[in-house]
């Protein structure tokens, strides 16, 4: 029953009878994530690590969002309580607990997801910008929590978290092997996300953003699939936020702040919404800003917010957005999007 709505919301789902130029836009796409898998690999040999691994992790985040926003059409104006929840969880499983590096990610994750199962199955009883401020209140309660439990110690943040050593063989405390480390983690939540887009599932997912009365007239229990691509939009964010805590070894209330939310809405918009690669591409524009002018004297936030508005206006459809529309009217019979 699924079929249907993929076939409204993607004309390419059934993959039969597409343009030539749609094959070979499909081929150029895998093209490039293989080209650009290689170069993440020897990066490092190239570009400071720990730089990498920040626009990774927040790549993550911004991944994770835009599998909320760019493919269901939901606002969350809370995401930062799964990506800084997660942060505590794994630095206290891993300082506290003495949790091998990779469980305390998990561990990060699944309380993320467990935050995202109360906050969805509250919020996606409404609707629109209601939605969103659900989300928002529901967060900063989360913040709340974390500045008064015991265990986030406050303002302090959790700090000295150990790397630890990976299945008890590779040592994380080696920059180099917490890169791989952190690639692998980045390709994991990627891979997944890119699986739930052109699953069935995903489909349903795009046919309710379309049109969600048509989905229910369908016969699809749209609040079920909501809830599902909320937590796992939740749990892929907490990957982003366990392994950002284990990089810098620490865990703090700026990750959990409102403002966190606002920043990976605009790295997802200024990447391109609704496009798997545009996310990264934005989070990597935003991070390599914050730290360039971060020592330039220029006010960060500022500059940033003019270059956001520029691409509002000339890329409506984000970089990565307008990149595909061209390759779309470039090709033969291909849709615009």
């Amino acid at each position: 029953m699924s079929s249907a709505p993929a076939s409204a919301s993607d004309p390419t789902a059934a993959g039969v009878g597409l343009p030539r130029g749609q094959h070979r836009l499909t081929g150029l796409g895998s093209a490039l994530a293989v080209i650009v898998l290689l170069g993440l690999l020897v990066a490092p040999l190239a570009v400071y690590p720990v730089f990498l691994m920040k626009i990774l992790c927040f790549a993550l985040f911004a991944t994770a969002f835009n599998l909320l926003l760019g493919y269901v059409g939901l606002l969350s104006f809370g995401h930062a309580a799964f990506f800084g929840g997660a942060a505590y969880f794994t630095a206290h499983a891993a300082k506290v607990w003495g949790f091998e590096p990779l469980l305390a990610v998990l561990f990060g994750a699944a309380g993320a997801a467990v935050i995202g199962l109360v906050i969805g199955f509250l919020a996606i009883r409404r609707q629109g910008i209601y939605f969103s401020m659900v989300t928002l209140a529901l967060s900063q309660m989360v913040f709340f929590v974390f500045l008064q439990a015991p265990f986030t110690h406050g303002e302090d943040g959790i700090q000295n978290v150990p790397r630890g050593r990976l299945i008890g063989l590779f040592d994380l405390s080696d920059t180099l092997t917490m890169y791989y480390f952190v690639l692998m983690v980045f390709v994991f939540g990627f891979f997944a996300v890119w699986r739930i887009v052109h699953s069935p599932f995903g489909h349903v997912l795009q046919a309710i953003r379309e049109n969600e009365n048509r989905a229910v007239s369908l016969g699809y229990r749209v609040e079920r699939y909501k809830l599902g691509a909320f937590v796992m939009s939740a749990f892929i964010a907490g990957l982003a936020g366990g392994t950002k805590a284990l990089v810098f070894q620490i865990a703090t209330l700026t990750d959990v702040a409102w403002q966190m939310s606002g920043e990976v809405i605009l790295m997802t918009l200024l990447g391109g919404l609704g496009t798997i690669l545009g996310p990264s591409v934005g989070a990597g524009l935003v991070v390599t800003l914050q730290n360039y002018l971060a020592a330039s004297g220029l006010p960060v936030t500022v500059v940033i917010g003019c270059i956001f508005v520029l691409c509002v206006l000339v890329f409506r459809r984000g970089l990565v957005g307008e990149a595909i529309r061209l390759l779309h009217r470039r090709g033969q019979g291909l849709p615009r999007r």
